[in-house]
């Protein structure tokens, strides 16, 4: 098939999702410790999280330091950003992996709290421009500074994407999409527009580190039911007493989906099942407030991985 025209098929697709059922209260099932085999093979995300940190020059090049070093087949082909206005991201292909990889920026936890309290921070339908109506109405809604943000890159990241998907097409490689923080936010946003556009044989998936809410419960809905289905296809990685996941706050009408990997101060891994689960073993329990938090928690580590560039 003419490769042209698989890119343009790719930019053009959009795949009508029937709506989403009322979601059902079932009870709580329990939480698991993860195997350290099992946390080991996050270790190539968390360090491409780490690297969106970095300037699009050295990403562009690969030239990032240890979190480059960590991944050292992968193929960077866009990056873009100034760290300013717009938050810096990659996107590349990982032959390891077999994957596709989109990478955000994130910014230091004073910044992230002080964007979460606002007045950006009301909840408004996402763009029609880039998330269709037909598929998403009015009745998902998500924090209108993170939209804003996106929508930004939203066009230049979905090409890019797109054309990586098409040179690697005999691999059938997944997207995965990486972030830390603001980064997590707009990388949600990212893998929600993927998963609306993409055809079903293109597998989504998402790691998020320090993710704070996003959207409501129609959101969070959407996300359990078109990202969450697959072995690990969501996963919202939280740690110790980090107080960025618990905001904003579940009274203004946020929503975490499911997937939640809490890092324990054990530094065990636990699984917590459902959408803000209130166990004292999941971020909710374990950081009631602000006020009990601590900001420090928020860069990581995160197996060994603190969030940054090194380069």
């Amino acid at each position: 098939m003419d490769r042209l025209f698989v890119t343009f098929f790719f930019a053009t697709l959009f795949r009508l999702i029937g709506a989403i059922p009322s979601p059902v209260l079932e009870e709580r099932q329990a939480i698991k410790t993860v195997s350290s085999s099992t946390v080991s093979l996050f270790k190539p995300y968390s360090h491409f999280a780490s690297a969106a940190y970095c300037k699009p020059a050295a990403t562009r090049n690969w030239t990032c330091g240890t979190n480059c070093e960590a991944n050292p087949g992968f193929q960077p082909s866009a990056s873009g950003g100034d760290g300013t206005d717009t938050q810096y991201w990659y996107v590349g292909y990982d032959p390891t992996l077999n994957t596709v990889v989109v990478a955000h920026q994130g910014t230091n936890p004073s910044s992230i709290l002080s964007l979460l309290d606002d007045a950006d921070i009301l909840l408004t339908p996402l763009d029609s421009t880039i998330f269709p109506k037909a598929v998403f109405p009015d009745t998902i809604q998500v924090h209108q500074g993170f939209a804003e943000d996106h929508a930004r890159t939203a066009v230049p990241i979905f090409y890019a994407v797109a054309n990586a998907l098409v040179a690697h097409m005999d691999s059938s490689p997944s997207v995965t999409v990486v972030g830390h923080s603001l980064g997590a936010a707009l990388s949600l946003l990212d893998a929600v527009m993927f998963v609306s556009h993409f055809p079903d044989w293109v597998e989504i998936k998402y790691v998020g580190y320090g993710l704070p809410r996003v959207g409501n419960q129609a959101f969070a809905d959407y996300v359990d039911a078109h990202l969450t289905t697959s072995d690990n296809g969501f996963v919202r990685i939280t740690n110790k007493k980090d107080p960025v996941p618990i905001n904003p706050g579940m009274f203004l009408g946020y929503v975490h989906p499911s997937g939640e990997v809490h890092i324990e101060e054990s530094n065990a891994w636990d699984e917590c099942p459902g959408q803000d689960n209130p166990s004292s073993l999941c971020i909710v329990g374990a950081v009631p407030n602000d006020f009990v938090g601590d900001l420090g928690d928020h860069d990581g580590p995160y197996d060994g991985v603190t969030m940054g560039c090194d380069d």
